[in-house]
């Protein structure tokens, strides 16, 4: 059995193939610049953009089961023609199908509901790995986190959780017409995660709490556009409960407990430190 990864050198499509391939599954791996892709050996890289679909019809052939997402390029803007990748993956006889940020309502999603192939969606919630993004150059240079809505929880989850979880889904098969939500094992603070992360890196790290206004002028200097700004104004101020809820979704499928933030912050500590 071959299985198909998308977005195979992303943060989540790489721990796919990398799960995968541990468990001694043959792996093939779509990506828009084989060249870069760094991937683990044995696996076959084949060049493929979401964005055109045509692109990755011959990458189906051979495959039982595929990891798709739901968006394109690095502005992660939605796929201009998602049914007509279901249309090609059910052609080649893909049998079961996986969505990273599959949501009911999509194109896509839609195309997949109404084929024969054996879909589930999954839904994370905030990543872990964010916290590389937006935090580790600011510890690194000037030790402190200066955000607002220290008191705001999530149920964030580690990425190689949601990995296990769609290779255990594309692999054991049975999870058909399913949307899991993604979370960690708890729910913590803003404040908490920034104690526990200087607790892993062993420093210092300060909070500094921002007002709403604060934040928005924080961002545009940081350089975000004025929608990104106001959506994570409305997605951190009022953050949905399934955000904040945790649920036992990674172990049920893969029989293994969550990663805590703690876990991750003790991994990636490096990254951090000066």
């Amino acid at each position: 059995m071959v299985f198909l990864v998308t977005g195979a050198t992303g943060t989540v499509g790489r721990l796919v193939v990398e799960e995968l391939v541990q468990a001694g599954r043959q792996v093939r791996a779509l990506t828009r610049d084989p060249a870069k892709a760094a991937l683990p050996e044995g696996v076959e890289v084949v060049a493929g953009d979401l964005a055109d679909p045509e692109s990755v019809a011959a990458a189906f052939e051979g495959v039982t089961g595929a990891h798709l997402i739901n968006f394109a390029g690095d502005d992660y803007a939605p796929l201009p023609d998602g049914a007509r990748l279901v249309e090609l993956a059910a052609k080649a006889g893909v049998q079961r199908v996986t969505v990273l940020g599959g949501r009911a309502d999509g194109p896509m999603e839609q195309a997949l509901a109404a084929s024969d192939l054996e879909w589930t969606l999954l839904n994370p919630v905030e990543f872990m790995s964010n916290t590389l993004r937006w935090w580790a150059h600011t510890v690194k240079t000037e030790g402190v986190i200066k955000e607002p809505f220290g008191d705001r929880l999530s149920a964030l989850v580690h990425e190689r959780d949601i990995a296990a979880v769609a290779a255990t889904v594309l692999v054991e098969g049975g999870h058909g017409g399913r949307a899991y939500t993604l979370t960690g094992p708890e729910a913590i603070t803003l404040k908490e995660k920034v104690a526990i992360l200087g607790a892993a890196i062993g420093q210092d790290v300060a909070f500094v709490e921002l007002t709403v206004d604060e934040a928005r002028a924080k961002w545009a200097t940081d350089g975000m556009g004025e929608q990104t700004i106001e959506f994570l104004v409305s997605a951190l101020g009022n953050t949905p409960e399934e955000g904040y809820t945790v649920v036992p979704t990674v172990r049920e499928v893969t029989g293994r407990d969550a990663r805590g933030f703690a876990q991750w912050a003790a991994e990636n500590a490096d990254a951090f430190r000066v």
